[in-house]
């Protein structure tokens, strides 16, 4: 896992916005994005449209990743938690 991934799951224990990463890590959009979708293809994040509405299957960063929440899914805590 890399330095990025690692600081983006710590913010991620709660349902996170991206405005909310965008703001608390203070990164380009590109970074956040590309991070964010690495961490979706390996099963440790999940992505919402809301709060409460988790979506399956495939998302499109570039398009939708301004716009959705996120969070750490038990296999991501259980990574972070042990490096």
């Amino acid at each position: 896992m890399s330095e990025t991934e690692f600081e983006l799951l710590d913010e991620l224990y709660f349902v996170q916005h991206y405005s909310y990463i965008k703001e608390t890590l203070k990164w380009e959009d590109e970074r956040i994005l590309d991070a964010l979708s690495l961490l979706y293809e390996q099963g440790l994040i999940k992505c919402l449209r809301s709060p409460d509405e988790e979506i399956f299957g495939k998302v499109n960063f570039t398009e939708e990743g301004y716009s959705l929440f996120f969070l750490a899914t038990k296999k991501g805590l259980m990574v972070h938690n042990t490096i």
